[in-house]
């Protein structure tokens, strides 16, 4: 991936304010005026380009935000959502109708999970959950009925790397869409570039970076992400699934510095994987050579943002863990708290909170036990420190045996 520069194609574009502001002004209504009566109906019925409609359609400020995110996963356009969610539900759904199938990870995120395992069946729609790193199960799995591959580059939560190349070889052999959820590697992975058809992303997490927004985005060609979008019969559209312009704005002023604080995310989580690892800890992070898909990630990987933010350890118990995610947290190390890409260390025990969808005879299945615990990693300057102070709550809740 190194003639492709994710953060440079960002940084290339140029927004002016109304006035002249360095900020691209605000659109600050639900509504838009024509000047013509035929014009307000060639927008209905998608025929002209640059006039706006209505917010729930579109604004300019969250085609702002879609063009700077289109531009750093290298797709045609982008269609913003108010959620992760509310990009990645329209697009199962633009994709898939009655008597579809679905091949997915087992491993994603549990409200993609609960949607995909209990939700959509009520529309006939069937999913197909896979370990997503066995590409012959995957291809066993594929059905004359199958529409679609889902998958998350890395895994929420037990962090399993696709390969998302092979994957997109194996959706063209059959005709399938590949959709990626690519929330927990933004730069450091580019999933259109290597074949994906649709990169999905929460942007509450990483890319808006201060756990004050929520947002999603659908990332994809001009012809499917506008589908998305048809008053006629757009998921997005009709779904409602909007992003409000005050909050297209400010995700877009924080994405200025996602590639600084990516770096920073990696740097910090790659120094405590390997001092985990090192002290007997069960560490899983995508950067060791340890982890199964390293080699994968490596080779899809745009080298200078690193293996990603996140980590998993293994405290032995729910019990040790919650204990331990507790005196971190007093000790001001973190926030016991879900979500991820904030300045702050987050950490949440999964099978309790974030994957508590799944079933527990399935987390056990995948190798989801009691005691993980899943850290993204905050910005703090001084790791050396915060690992140092991380030990000692180790030890002191006997996660840790001097």
């Amino acid at each position: 991936m190194k003639d492709f520069k994710p953060a440079n194609e960002i940084q290339d574009l140029q927004y002016f304010g109304e006035f002249g502001g360095v900020n691209p002004s605000i659109s600050d209504s639900s509504t838009y005026t024509f000047l013509s009566a035929k014009t307000m109906f060639d927008t209905f019925e998608g025929n002209t380009d640059g006039c706006y409609l209505y917010s729930r359609h579109s604004t300019p400020s969250n085609l702002y935000l879609g063009e700077a995110l289109a531009a750093m996963e290298g797709t045609e356009t982008a269609n913003v959502a108010g959620s992760g969610m509310g990009a990645i539900t329209p697009t199962i759904l633009q994709i898939c109708g009655a008597g579809d199938h679905i091949v997915s990870s087992r491993t994603i995120y549990g409200g993609t999970y609960a949607f995909l395992k209990n939700f959509t069946p009520r529309m006939g729609i069937e999913t197909s959950f896979v370990d997503i790193t066995k590409l012959d199960i995957v291809e066993a799995e594929i059905t004359k009925n199958t529409k679609m591959i889902y998958c998350e580059s890395v895994s929420n939560p037990l962090l399993e790397v696709a390969d998302i190349k092979a994957l997109s070889a194996l959706a063209k052999k059959h005709n399938l869409q590949l959709v990626v959820d690519n929330t927990f590697s933004p730069l450091s992975i580019s999933p259109a570039k290597l074949g994906a058809d649709v990169v999905i992303h929460s942007l509450t997490k990483f890319i808006n970076g201060s756990s004050d927004t929520m947002g999603g985005v659908i990332c994809g060609t001009s012809d499917f992400v506008n589908s998305t979008k048809s008053v006629i019969d757009g998921a997005s559209m009709l779904l409602g699934a909007s992003m409000d312009s005050l909050r297209s704005s400010s995700i877009l002023k924080n994405m200025r510095t996602l590639h600084i604080r990516m770096k920073q995310h990696s740097k910090n989580a790659a120094f405590l994987a390997e001092k985990f690892e090192s002290i007997g800890l069960k560490t899983v992070y995508p950067g060791l050579e340890s982890h199964p898909s390293h080699t994968v990630f490596k080779s899809m990987m745009n080298e200078e943002y690193g293996f990603g933010g996140i980590l998993t350890i293994d405290a032995g118990s729910l019990e040790k863990a919650n204990a331990l995610m507790e005196l971190m947290q007093e000790k001001n190390l973190g926030y016991l708290a879900v979500s991820l890409g904030f300045y702050k260390t987050l950490f949440s025990a999964p099978g309790t909170s974030t994957s508590s969808e799944i079933p527990a005879d399935e987390q056990k299945e995948m190798g989801l036990t009691d005691g993980l615990i899943r850290f993204s990693i905050g910005l703090d300057n001084d790791i050396e420190r915060t690992y140092q102070m991380m030990k000692n709550c180790m030890i002191e809740v006997g996660v840790l045996h001097t």
